[in-house]
């Protein structure tokens, strides 16, 4: 995460308080999926197959397989990491597409696959060594980086390595608590607004920093 620019990092922050804002409208209207924690859909299908059945798990399974389906396509889009922005343009077309069938038709299950798979993408954006950097839309990656900070901060070691994944941790909750908010005004109007935030960073990611004038 160090590796990571100051720039990209606010765009990091800015995009895991979406992920955690569109989770918190997913998980809502399916009744407790997730459509960007997949551990947590993985346990659940589990469960779920084992006590009501294979077809109980359907739609966990399926949000798993769009989940990496996401990374998948936006990783060869944007070049494994050389175009970072066309991920975005990935998951705000995905998430786009999901407001429209919002709209039209809210019981389609399409429209949540189509979350997940805007999710995925996301984390492709910062990508290292056939990795992604920071994970944006899961937070379990991001609590071990803090762990192993703290760890070193008690250790002798750098004493901020534990800021960076807090900050990306406590944006990804803060996002989903105000995305529950949002989730009052209808999902319509929820995840719009949330396309237009993902809108927002694509131009800002799309338009090259200018070198600052020399000062006299």
């Amino acid at each position: 995460m160090r590796q990571v620019s100051r720039r990209g990092f606010v765009i990091s922050v800015v995009l895991s308080s979406t992920a955690g804002y569109v989770d918190a409208v997913g998980f809502i209207d399916t009744g407790g999926l997730f459509v960007s924690f997949m551990s947590g859909n993985s346990t659940q299908a589990g469960v779920v197959a084992l006590e009501q059945g294979a077809a109980a798990a359907f739609l966990p399974f399926l949000l798993v397989v769009s989940f990496v389906a996401g990374v998948t396509v936006a990783a060869i889009a944007g070049g494994h990491g050389r175009r970072r922005v066309l991920p975005l343009l990935v998951a705000t077309a995905s998430l786009g597409l999901s407001v429209g069938l919002t709209a039209l038709t809210p019981e389609a299950i399409a429209r949540f696959l189509l979350l997940a798979f805007a999710m995925g993408a996301l984390n492709t954006l910062y990508l290292a060594d056939g990795r992604a950097r920071v994970p944006v839309t899961y937070a379990t990656g991001t609590l071990v980086s803090v762990g192993l900070g703290l760890a070193a901060l008690m250790s002798g070691g750098p004493r901020t390595a534990w800021q960076r994944p807090f900050l990306l941790w406590g944006s990804l909750a803060g996002g989903a608590v105000v995305g529950a908010a949002a989730h009052q005004l209808g999902s319509v109007t929820a995840l719009l607004l949330a396309t237009v935030v993902l809108a927002l960073v694509t131009v800002t990611l799309a338009v090259p920093l200018r070198p600052s004038p020399p000062i006299n």
